[in-house]
């Protein structure tokens, strides 16, 4: 088995970076990249700003580990029916940001119609129904989000994002909790004044016309 070192090394990189900016807590979340016909995948309750190359797990694309120092991830099975999915998606990010698994806890999606940058990038960030961690059925009502969207939220549990590749798949994430803190902290400051009905219409408009139904 040939490993790919570049995939390895994305991990550490999308692990460090997600610590910094506390997206990652403890021994919480999870990274994974889709190369050359193998999943590589950040272990189980392991802290993500110590790892380190060789505790990165690898597996086939049906989730069998054949590699790595540790056990994978216990939420390996959302990686790998999430590859399933859309045949774009090459990383994918598992985490519990707080403003975000907020959104999750209340089963409410992020939305408004006061955020411009939220309206044009996302529309909103939808909530799949509660699943299982650790088992297929978290994956229930995810397909259906993922196919017009890089974030969904999971219900009593946190958030997901996808990308081309770990490190895209991390700005969507962190793009998103930006989002999410900016609309929470504005309902303790008040009352969110909407745009004009014109404006959103416009702003939502622009986000159909750029987003893409994913494949």
């Amino acid at each position: 088995m040939q490993i790919d070192k570049d995939a390895v090394r994305e991990i550490l990189l999308v692990a460090k970076r997600l610590d910094e900016k506390q997206l990652l807590n403890a021994v919480e979340g999870n990274i994974s990249i889709k190369r050359g016909g193998l999943i590589y995948v950040t272990p189980s309750a392991k802290n993500k700003a110590f790892l380190t190359e060789e505790m990165i797990a690898v597996t086939d694309l049906e989730g069998n580990q054949i590699g790595g120092t540790l056990k994978a991830t216990s939420e390996l099975r959302l990686h790998v029916l999430t590859y399933q999915m859309r045949e774009d998606i090459g990383g994918i990010v598992h985490a519990h940001p707080s403003y975000l698994t907020a959104h999750a806890v209340c089963g409410r999606p992020v939305e408004t119609r006061a955020y411009p940058e939220m309206m044009f990038k996302y529309g909103r960030i939808e909530v799949a129904g509660y699943g299982r961690p650790g088992t297929d059925d978290i994956c229930r009502d995810l397909g259906p989000i993922l196919k017009h969207s890089n974030v969904a939220l999971l219900e009593n549990h946190g958030a997901i994002a996808v990308g081309p590749d770990a490190i895209e798949a991390m700005n969507n994430m962190e793009a998103a909790e930006a989002i999410a803190k900016v609309l929470t902290i504005s309902k303790l400051v008040g009352t969110q004044k909407d745009l004009p009905e014109e404006e959103c219409r416009h702003l939502l408009s622009q986000h159909e016309e750029q987003q893409v139904t994913f494949r």
